[in-house]
């Protein structure tokens, strides 16, 4: 696939676009310097919409768009349940997380940590979630972005790839935050119009005169197998969505930790200029999570029908693409790039916080209050460490994931090894006054130590085969089988070794969890939305 003249032409419109409205929402007004609030935190007051947008535009990237449309080709609509459920677990963490958070004026996941067991687990924890993020999910990001771009546009894979993490540093350098947040409704707006463009186009192809809706129903007809949402024991793809545990079991470890706990996803909400607003960004993100199958998994699943011969799933999406007239194959191609540099962006001002506000702030903040020109300086510390990070990440995407045959799974098999860990150590925190610093610790190494003896392949070591039938048990139901030990161990150390007088610096007393009649009411509807949907195609 090559772009057109006038496909160019668009993918630059936005390029430019994007990164001049960046600029100018990012501009200091009335000679006010930005400090560490405004960097970090986008000065506390970001609105409704660009928290509920942002909450989806650091979300979907390439793997989530490729990814997703790739599964939906090999599994059908059954990988939809990570986006439905994920509108789900979104008003949990409005309704009850965000409160406590916000109450106590959290900015970082690491900094909540100190506050409710101890300085060892933020410290700890913040250095983990660097190399994570880093290592694991920017590589992933922008490796994964210049294989699209480079199937749509014909770009060199390493030009896309150092273009791609450039741009996304340079896009948010200077403004942080609220360059990232309050450009993202553009993004998304894109993506969704994008992603929707290739769901009516294909519909269309298939339908013929029969228009979008007989696509759909013709789509059905021919791939009855592809809109099974929750797949039997028997199902050669089981082991990847195993039954009802993506409705009641492994899927909700992975969904409360990414959405409710994870530091570039939850940063948004813990701008918002009030709870209230919190709370309407966070149900606008999952009206739209409730979308975003339609936009992104349709396209997957229309090409079993227009193109069943592919060789790999994830070429699905871009064999779709191939449908766009010229023009529009632009307009599409830009809201890929959207996709990819919003979620870049967010990752690397996520890692910049972290290592700004939760490792190098600690020392200077143990001396009292900063002036001005220390925070003119943590802001600046900032932007050295984003560039850095992007730095490493573009080195070193290639070697870890040049061999990797499917990315996606690279993330889950390293994320997965903390995930049940770190949903464990935060619920505790959150909603059980016994549990210690100790108790977390335990949490964190049991989920790793387990998981890897779970994952580890048993059948290399004819002395202990038999272990062999733990490397059989689906990954999410390993997720839930590791979080309940964990959970219990947590809680018995804790008991065992109690925290210290004063650890625990999280007001939970005059924390109210009662919500607004209008985020009830967006959650009923949410949740019978979910309903009809499971029992259309379950």
């Amino acid at each position: 696939m090559r772009l057109s003249t006038i496909d160019l032409i668009v993918v630059i419109i936005y390029a430019i676009g994007i990164f001049g409205l960046a600029q100018w929402v990012s501009r200091d007004k009335g000679g006010h310097e930005k400090d560490s609030s405004d960097y970090f935190l986008a000065s506390k007051s970001l609105p409704w919409w660009a928290i509920g947008a942002s909450l989806i535009a650091a979300n979907i990237s390439a793997e989530q768009i490729v990814g997703m449309a790739g599964s939906g080709y090999a599994i059908g609509l059954a990988i939809a349940s990570y986006e439905w459920m994920a509108a789900l677990t979104l008003l949990i963490v409005g309704k009850f997380f965000l409160p406590i958070f916000l109450r106590n004026e959290i900015y970082t996941m690491p900094q909540f940590l100190e506050q409710r067991y101890g300085p060892s687990i933020r410290t700890l924890m913040a250095v983990f979630w660097l190399a994570l993020y880093v290592f694991v999910n920017l590589t992933s990001i922008i490796w994964l972005g210049s294989i699209a771009v480079t199937q749509v546009a014909g770009v060199d894979q390493t030009v896309a790839l150092v273009g791609l993490g450039l741009f996304a540093l340079l896009y948010q350098l200077k403004g942080g935050l609220k360059a990232v947040a309050l450009t993202d409704i553009v993004q998304v707006t894109l993506l969704v119009f994008g992603g929707l463009t290739i769901s009516y186009l294909t519909l269309s192809q298939i339908g013929g005169e029969a228009g979008v809706l007989g696509g759909f129903h013709e789509l059905t007809r021919r791939a009855p197998e592809k809109f099974d949402m929750i797949l039997s024991a028997d199902n050669p793809n089981y082991d990847k969505l195993p039954g009802l545990s993506v409705l009641i079991g492994g899927m909700w470890i992975a969904n409360l930790s990414y959405w409710g706990f994870n530091q570039y996803i939850i940063q948004r909400a813990l701008a918002a200029k009030s709870l209230p607003e919190a709370q309407k960004g966070i149900v606008f993100a999952a009206f739209l999570k409730l979308l975003m199958p339609l936009v992104i998994v349709v396209p997957g699943i229309a090409a079993v029908v227009l193109a069943p011969d592919l060789t790999k799933a994830d070429e699905a999406y871009p064999t779709m693409m191939r449908l766009l007239p010229s023009g529009l194959l632009g307009l599409v191609f830009a809201a890929l790039i959207a996709a990819i540099i919003a979620s870049t962006a967010s990752k690397i001002n996520s890692i910049a916080t972290i290592f700004t506000l939760d490792l190098y702030a600690k020392r200077t903040s143990e001396s009292g209050a900063m002036d001005k020109a220390q925070e003119r300086k943590l802001v600046r510390i900032g932007r050295i460490a984003a560039s850095v990070a992007i730095l490493i990440a573009i080195v070193t995407a290639r070697p870890l994931l040049g061999k990797e045959d499917e990315a996606f799974q690279y993330i889950q098999n390293f994320s997965g090894f903390f995930t049940p860990g770190i949903t464990v150590i935060f619920l505790l925190g959150l909603f059980w006054k016994k549990a210690s610093e100790a108790g977390a610790m335990t949490a964190a190494l049991a989920s790793f130590f387990l998981s890897l003896f779970m994952w580890f392949d048993w059948t290399k070591i004819p002395s202990f085969s038999g272990l062999a039938v733990m490397n059989a048990i689906p990954f999410m139901d390993r997720m839930m089988i590791v979080f309940f030990v964990a959970l219990v161990l947590a809680m018995l150390v804790s008991l065992v070794r109690p925290a210290t007088a004063g650890a625990d610096r999280i007001n939970t007393r005059d924390v109210s969890y009662a919500t607004s009649t209008g985020f009830n009411v967006a959650g009923v509807g949410v949740i019978l939305i979910l309903i009809a949907l499971y029992a259309t195609w379950w």
